[in-house]
């Protein structure tokens, strides 16, 4: 199987097969586009002319380069155009009888050396290989959408396949500019497999109207820096096709993380597939569009949950990291701020990591020596917490033990003047129960920052159900004049953010726990083919081992979910005390400095 594959068949020309056949024709290969419906062949040509079209115009390839590419491709209605060609990827509908009779055909057809390639991303590779006379040249390639522009392709090998057709298509993959990952086959390979999970658990949050479609999105993009929310990546996916791929998975693992949350179907079966339709979690101006128009569940623009109390000045508790970024969000929007730690000495540090951190703004550009001494003028250091008595907000950033909290509260309670707001940063711990060590829990809320506080614009604001109105709106309110994005969320573990985020990173783990796929490899998919920013263990190692167990613990916890539980090799590093960064050694090792 040493060949070139210089003349490559692409079986369905939908957007994924449109999309595959651009890139082929652009990298030099000679490429027939098989489709029995003459209007996806049609379209097929019309896509790669308007996406030549415009790379001329960049200035991305000559118009003599365009000619050549357009003059690679041809059509054609029947497998018999196959014949001929070395490779033959089929991108037909994600059906196993639909796609068995295409290697069926192409048995008959093509060369005993033509290597066969699906694009599923939920079928059996195996059950596809097992169908055809030569299941040793079966494999899966799995490109991701849009074909031209991701980097990511999954090179799927059975327990049949050959390893000189893997090498081939792996070096195809390579000379059209793709990074191939080499992974076995199970339903949903490595991107799909870690997220589909998410996005399904992200449905049932919404299902359980935990959170609005609105806050869910902007929670994930603005907590994680991701490209797209998982609601509004539902739409773009299609709701139909992701059920389709649960229930692949499911059948594989009967992870009930894995089954597919009841809206999904309900959605399918009402013809709500997302954006094809012009309508599923989101409206959209058109059947295919892509802009979001208002419907019934729209927000009203400026709606805020009534009048909030008087904020002029606020405490912040703790003498850490994060306490520090908070209060200097807090005095960059020109609150006063006392800024209490267990002793002057603390306190005083904590403000001389504000001063560098407003120096280094200075010397970016971002602020001016004027603004950088007016902000840090606003902040009082304290050695005790006898220095909240005025102030009209209190937000603690100490350490995330409830007895910890519950013992500051406590004490924020007598001190703290009538009316003021306490609000807890906890990012997993029950807010009701730190409430309750106040005789005050209505004047008690979450207020989850994001690390670092200055740069991340996402707050969660919990509400408990003892938490009065007034005192969400004066949050939300708060939460506005400081430039963050609040977000609404019930008072359970992990709120929106880590309650989506970390049970995806514990899958990420039991891949390797299963030798099913190497963590370069994890990571890899996950940035090219998710949009990540940081890959699973890229981020687990910055996080920290041991608060990203803690925070595994709490929420199994809470949901009892065995899927939930954390992975045992995540365990066995935290007591080795391989902690990530910070130690030098967690899923990988790093330079100490």
């Amino acid at each position: 199987m040493d060949t070139p594959l210089s003349t490559i068949a692409v079986v369905g020309l939908g957007t994924m097969g449109a999309g595959i056949a651009e890139v082929l024709a652009l990298a030099g290969r000679e490429v027939i586009g098989i489709d029995i419906s003459e209007a996806a062949a049609l379209g097929a040509v019309a896509s790669l002319e308007a996406s030549t079209a415009r790379a001329v115009g960049r200035g991305r390839i000559t118009e003599e380069e365009r000619a050549a590419a357009l003059a690679r491709f041809r059509t054609a209605d029947t497998l018999r155009a196959a014949a001929d060609a070395e490779l033959v990827i089929e991108v037909v509908p994600e059906s196993y009888e639909i796609k068995q009779q295409v290697f069926r055909e192409l048995d008959a057809i093509v060369s005993p050396t033509t290597i066969l390639a699906t694009g599923t991303n939920a079928l059996s590779v195996t059950r596809l290989a097992a169908e055809s006379q030569r299941p040793e040249r079966v494999l899966g390639l799995h490109f991701f959408n849009p074909a031209p522009a991701m980097k990511l392709v999954e090179v799927v090998s059975s327990v049949l396949t050959a390893p000189p057709a893997v090498e081939a298509v792996t070096r195809l993959a390579r000379e059209l500019g793709k990074e191939p990952v080499a992974v076995g086959d199970r339903p949903g390979f490595v991107a799909d497999g870690l997220l589909f999970g998410y996005l399904n658990q992200a449905a049932a949050m919404y299902e359980a109207n935990y959170a609005s479609r609105e806050d869910i999105d902007a929670a994930m993009k603005l907590g994680c820096g991701l490209p797209m929310g998982p609601l509004a990546l539902l739409d773009l996916i299609g709701i139909d096709t992701a059920r389709t791929v649960l229930e692949a998975m499911y059948a594989e693992s009967r992870d009930r993380l894995h089954a597919p949350a009841p809206i999904l179907g309900q959605l399918s079966s009402a013809g709500l597939t997302g954006r094809k339709a012009g309508r599923g979690f989101y409206t959209y101006d058109a059947p295919g569009g892509q802009d979001v128009v208002p419907d019934a569940l729209t927000p009203a623009a400026g709606a805020e949950a009534g009048t909030g109390r008087a904020v002029a000045s606020v405490g912040v508790a703790g003498s850490g990291t994060m306490a520090s970024g908070i209060a200097e969000v807090f005095a960059k929007a020109g609150y006063g701020v006392v800024l209490a730690a267990r002793t002057q000495e603390k306190a005083d540090l904590a403000k001389g990591r504000i001063a560098k951190s407003l120096e280094r703004s200075v010397s970016k550009g971002r602020l001016t020596a004027e603004a950088r001494d007016e902000t840090l003028a606003r902040i009082t250091a304290a050695g005790s917490l006898d220095a909240f008595a005025e102030v009209d907000l209190a937000v603690e950033a100490v350490a995330e033990d409830l007895e910890i909290k519950q013992q500051l509260f406590a004490a924020m309670d007598k001190v703290c003047r009538p009316g003021a707001v306490l609000a807890t940063t906890t990012s997993s711990l029950p807010v009701v129960a730190i409430a309750r060590a106040t005789a005050r829990p209505e004047d008690v809320i979450g207020m989850h920052f994001f690390n670092p506080a200055p740069a991340m614009k996402l707050v969660e604001v919990v509400r408990t159900v003892l938490t009065a109105d007034d005192v969400h709106a004066t949050v939300r309110a708060v939460c506005a004049k400081i430039r963050k994005h609040p977000v609404d969320c019930g008072d359970r573990a992990g709120f929106i953010v880590n309650a989506l985020l970390f049970p995806y990173l514990n899958n990420a783990i039991k891949m390797v726990e299963e030798h099913y796929a190497s963590l370069d490899d994890i990571d890899a998919a996950m940035k090219l083919g998710g949009g990540y920013p940081m890959g699973p263990f890229e981020l687990l190692d910055v996080v920290g081992l041991d608060v990203s167990l803690a925070i595994e613990k709490v929420l199994h916890q809470e949901f009892r979910d065995p899927g939930l539980a954390p992975a045992p090799l995540l365990e066995h590093l935290v007591a080795a005390g391989c902690l990530g960064r910070k130690t030098g050694r967690g899923f990988r090792e790093y330079a100490r400095r």
